[in-house]
Order: C-alpha cells, then sequence, then structure tokens
C-alpha cells in the first residue's frame, strides 16, 4: 500500500508504503539525471539487468542482444547525459531499488514501429515501458511506486495519455503486470493477444508554473 507524500524535492516524489511488519520504509522517486546514473549502474549490476539490455529493448529491439552489454550500456547512458531523463529511480534511502523507464513513445523507435502494440492513434502519447526491481525488494510496491510517479512525471511534461505494455502473469518481460497498471486507472485499448494487452491512461496534462504565472500576472494587470 502506497501513499502519496505532499513533496517536491529537486523534482522528487516521495512515497511511503507500509510493509508486511508494519514498517513504512520511504520510497524517494527521482528522475534519472546524469548525477545518479552511478545509482542506475549499481541497481543494474554488472549484467545490465535483463541480461545486458540496459533498457535498450524497446529502442532497438532484439539487436540489443546482438552486441556487447557494454555497448547498451554506453547507448543509455548517452541518452541520460543528454537528458531529459528517460526515467525513474526509486530509492530507499541512498540505495536505489527501482527504475521505471518512462518517454515519449516516439523515443523509443523499436516499439513505435511495431505492429503488435500500435501505435494506436496520432497523438504524442507517453510510454511506461520497463521496470526492474532490486532483489530482496520485489513484491513489496515498489512498482506501484514508481507507476504512480510515473503517471505524475508524464501528466507534468503535458502528455496526453500514457501508454503500457504488460503482462498478465509472466514476469519475464519487464513490463509489469496489467493488474497493476489495471489499478493505477489504466484501460486495455489493444494488442494482439490476451496474454500482452495494450493499456492506457488518459490525462489530463497539469498546470505548469510557467503558464500559472502569466495567469496570475494577467489577473494583477486587469
Amino acid at each position: 500500500m502506497a501513499e502519496a507524500v505532499n513533496a517536491r524535492r529537486s523534482g522528487s516524489h516521495v512515497l511511503r508504503r507500509r510493509s508486511s511488519r508494519g514498517r513504512r520504509p520511504r520510497l524517494d522517486v527521482r528522475p534519472l539525471t546524469p548525477e545518479l546514473w552511478p545509482a542506475l549502474e549499481d541497481l543494474f549490476g554488472r549484467h545490465g539487468a535483463s541480461n545486458g539490455c540496459w533498457c535498450m529493448y524497446w529502442r532497438i529491439g532484439s539487436a540489443y542482444r546482438q552486441r556487447p552489454r557494454a555497448e547498451n550500456r554506453a547507448d543509455l547512458r548517452s541518452i541520460v547525459q543528454r537528458g531529459p531523463p528517460p526515467g525513474l529511480l526509486a530509492f530507499e534511502g541512498d540505495t536505489a531499488v527501482g527504475w521505471c523507464q518512462v518517454t515519449p513513445r516516439r523515443e523509443l523507435r523499436y516499439l513505435d514501429g511495431t505492429t503488435r502494440f500500435g501505435p494506436l492513434d496520432p497523438r504524442p502519447v507517453w510510454s511506461v515501458s520497463c521496470f526492474y526491481v532490486r532483489r530482496g525488494h520485489r513484491q513489496h510496491g515498489v512498482s506501484a511506486a514508481l507507476l504512480s510517479a510515473a503517471i505524475r512525471f508524464a501528466r507534468e511534461a503535458g502528455a496526453p495519455a500514457v501508454e503500457a505494455y504488460p503482462s498478465r502473469s509472466d514476469p519475464k518481460w519487464y513490463t509489469g503486470f496489467a493488474s497493476t497498471f489495471a489499478r493505477a486507472g489504466f484501460r486495455e485499448v489493444g494488442g494482439r493477444n490476451e496474454e500482452r494487452p495494450v493499456m492506457r491512461r488518459d490525462l489530463r496534462p497539469g498546470t505548469t508554473r510557467t503558464s500559472a504565472g502569466r495567469r496570475a500576472t494577467r489577473r494583477r494587470s486587469s
């Protein structure tokens, strides 16, 4: 069970979750910026999360398997250094315990070119495409906390909707479970088989500080 806490610290989304033993460890979810790269490396380990993928699958497809893991790592690091952040890290204290890739769909070239998962329409939707949770922290609400923060992250960026491509039962896909997305307000909108639906949640873009400031200025001057 995750309870959002109103907090804004360097773009972080702080949540508290209750463990089965009643503890309330704090999850601090932050965008992956260059200074947090070492934390992602520590989370992924020397093998690069899913057997050296380094979260490149939705960008280049199965080609990630045909090249050295170091090349996948270097490509992701280049994306992080170039910005904007390609996803979110969940921390307990100083330790990264979970990762979620959340980006505009158009940035995931392989995904955008596949017919299995759309695209469904021309809107510039965002994608929540991958999760990775550290061993010992799985099945404790980390993915749900990351998804909550990802929805907020996409909304604040002005995304009209956010999509996902989860599995109903198989964790090897690293895309999350359909039940997690359903609880977060996603609905099934497509997919070519029962096991791998396309799920989407429409968003009402949040008000940016810039636009809010403009309206306040107009009210004062009128």
